[in-house]
């Protein structure tokens, strides 16, 4: 019996020794966290250009890197709760998708010193992420070509409107550059601000109640995440809406001189992927713009609302329904 115990004991002992040595020998799969402001189109294809910007660069999921994925559902009080989630967990990058997500990043990461990406922040200037261990891609708008555009299908506007949030930085930024532009066009701009997702729809019927020709929008996320609240109200007075980038048009803006965020993630993914690699630090790199903008229009918007594409335009247009 003795016998018999001393070698139950005995393998015992042996399998947790290898255990051990399994466990001390295996490595640690870095784990990027994602912090994405809020669900809307346009940061979903952020999300998913990213990945597929760490694929591109050769990594492979579960072997070079893991994902935890976290959505703050366009709070800031969450935004900042899982960057120190994140910062507590010691992840090995963190990706801001938004300007909250990525200020809030920053901001738990910078007494670690872990590298924070960031993506679809249209002035990372004015959101203080343009020095330190931080880096990523710029979503920043094509106001003139956004102007040109609603000239040269509205020849008779005078007022466009925008809506925008007061706290987001690229929302302030964007409105003034706007404001800045828009008289060498001919346009004169009103804008009205505000505070929380809630206050958008009644904020778009003062516009209307302004009488302005057209709505403009910018990236901002509260007013895009209920954006089809604000074409039903600017449907039925036949005022059109510009959208920012393709997913907007989809939802049923006339047009937009835009980019694809798709590609703006992927080209984050790449930036991220040269960190993991040990190939550059955020610090070493400066972060990008898109350098190409598409024309997207919604055709049928565009008859609804009783305006003709020019042909310069159309020769070059792409169908965001197609």
């Amino acid at each position: 019996m003795k016998t018999n115990l001393k070698k139950l004991f005995a393998a015992a002992l042996a399998v947790l020794f290898v255990f051990a040595l399994s466990a001390c020998g295996e490595e640690k799969v870095p784990v990027i966290g994602i912090s994405q402001y809020g669900e809307h189109e346009s940061l979903d294809n952020c999300r998913t250009g990213f990945l597929q910007g760490l694929q591109d660069a050769g990594l492979v999921e579960g072997t070079d890197y893991t994902i935890d994925y976290q959505n703050a559902g366009f709070d800031d009080n969450i935004a900042k709760q899982i960057a120190s989630s994140f910062s507590a967990n010691n992840v090995a990058l963190m990706c801001g998708i938004a300007t909250p997500s990525a200020v809030a990043c920053y901001a738990a990461a910078e007494d670690k010193d872990i590298p924070v990406i960031f993506t679809a922040i249209t002035d990372p200037v004015a959101a203080k992420l343009d020095s330190g261990n931080v880096t990523g891609t710029s979503d920043k708008l094509a106001v003139e070509g956004q102007l040109e555009l609603i000239r040269a299908l509205q020849p008779e506007a005078k007022t466009i409107g925008i809506l925008y949030t007061t706290s987001e930085p690229n929302s302030v930024s964007a409105v003034a550059e706007y404001q800045e532009k828009a008289a060498s066009f001919g346009f004169t701009i009103e804008a009205v601000g505000v505070s929380a997702q809630s206050e958008v729809t009644q904020a778009a019927d003062t516009l209307l109640a302004r009488g302005v020709d057209c709505f403009t929008n910018l990236t901002d996320n509260n007013v895009v995440g209920v954006l089809p609240a604000i074409l039903e109200k600017t449907n039925e007075k036949h005022v059109p809406i510009y959208g920012s980038e393709i997913e907007q048009v989809k939802k049923g803006c006339v047009a937009s001189v835009g980019i694809d965020y798709y590609e703006l993630g992927r080209q984050t993914g790449a930036m991220a992927a040269k960190v993991l690699k040990g190939e550059a630090t955020c610090a070493e790199m400066p972060y990008e713009t898109i350098s190409e903008y598409g024309v997207y229009v919604n055709y049928a918007a565009l008859e609804e609302m009783g305006i003709t594409l020019p042909e310069d335009y159309a020769a070059r247009a792409i169908d965001a329904l197609a």
